[in-house]
């Protein structure tokens, strides 16, 4: 039986911090193979989590990522980052052993943690956000610490792979419906230890010292859909592999809320929607899509490829193949050379419907276009 590389612990690196939209790492490894060969540039310009930066590692590519997801980048930074195992560990014992200047106090807090859990967890929080200059010791424990934030409980505290009282592994249930959810069941948050978390955490990880060809300085917070984007990025960009986001599915940011305030924001809930993608409306959507192509059409290298994985959002009565296609069609140049059902047979539930694990899978195409 097919076992996925989700599972595979020679690729735990990959899965620092779960992410509802993420893709399978199949994907980019069976894309990206067929470039080994020839020192392409890879970039992806709706990074999420890094699956097509860590993809490029393993395969001894360099990557580039942009994403206007603050979590994101977080997380993707950490793909590229290089660092002792002993030494990450020693920068969360640092800051874990300070005092916290400020612990939540609401009442989603105060049932989401044990008290000295969440004091802990205030301390790293505190001491990441003033470091001054990005390490990969900081890149890792950073991203460690948003994929232990919240998930399930275990039978044992010692066997505690989350910080959390009983929450979702991917996303930030919203606060009233995890205090009631929690009153109803009778659940309490564990007295968990912050640091033994992390430690576990990271132990599964065994390729924390080999040496990408790329640095977390390769990942930035932008928008792709903007010219000015573009002139930190490398001029020769070869291989582009992305999923955009569906139509429609643009909530990221208060779907992952619980992890923007980890990385500085506020306590509840931000309901203000500044998406990468414009999606008040079917023509506006294609639009902006269209400019990112246009952007990375502009590369000075001598073959250009693009690979995107695009699907539909269920409660929205859209095409994903005429959404996609149109958007390319929008720029001069490009050409699509195939377009194929997804590979992976169940993708589709990543973006079309992350709050129900029963529903049935959208479904995904991957286009490959290149430059004519």
């Amino acid at each position: 039986m097919y076992k996925s590389l989700a599972y595979d612990p020679k690729h735990a690196l990959n899965a620092i911090c779960p992410y509802f939209t993420m893709f399978p790492l199949e994907y980019p490894l069976r894309v990206l193979n067929k470039h080994r060969d020839k020192d392409a540039i890879v970039f992806d310009p709706f990074c999420g989590r890094g699956t097509t930066i860590y993809a490029a590692r393993s395969l001894g590519l360099t990557a580039w990522g942009v994403d206007t997801s603050p979590i994101a980048v977080a997380i993707a930074k950490a793909k590229l980052a290089s660092a002792k195992l002993e030494d990450i560990l020693a920068l969360a014992e640092k800051f874990i052993g300070r005092e916290p200047k400020h612990i939540p106090d609401t009442s989603f807090f105060r049932k989401a943690y044990h008290t000295r859990t969440l004091a802990e967890l205030c301390s790293l929080r505190e001491g990441l956000l003033q470091i001054r200059k990005e390490t990969s010791e900081s890149a890792l424990l950073r991203a460690t610490a948003l994929g232990c934030l919240h998930g399930p409980l275990t039978k044992s505290k010692e066997s505690a792979g989350y910080f959390s009282n009983q929450m979702p592994r991917t996303f930030s249930s919203k606060p009233d419906y995890s205090i009631k959810y929690w009153k109803n069941n009778d659940l309490k948050a564990p007295r968990v230890k912050v640091y033994d978390v992390l430690k576990r955490k990271l132990s599964r990880i065994s390729t924390f010292e080999e040496e990408p060809l790329s640095s977390p300085d390769q990942i930035l917070c932008m928008n792709s859909c903007l010219k000015t984007s573009y002139k930190t990025l490398p001029k020769n960009i070869s291989v582009v592999v992305t999923s955009p986001p569906y139509y429609g599915m643009n909530t990221y940011i208060q779907d992952q809320w619980l992890r923007m305030w980890f990385l500085g924001g506020p306590e509840t809930v931000d309901y203000i929607n500044d998406s990468q993608i414009d999606h008040n409306g079917q023509d506006a959507f294609i639009q902006d899509l269209a400019s990112v192509w246009k952007n990375i059409s502009k590369s000075k290298a001598e073959d250009l490829h693009l690979y995107i994985r695009f699907g539909s959002v269920p409660s929205k009565s859209s095409d994903a193949k005429i959404i996609l296609k149109s958007s390319i069609e929008e720029v001069k140049g490009l050409q699509i050379l195939s377009v194929r059902n997804a590979f992976d047979a169940h993708s589709g539930k990543r973006q079309a419907d992350q709050m129900a694990p029963g529903s049935q899978a959208a479904e995904e195409f991957d286009f490959h276009v290149v430059r004519a």
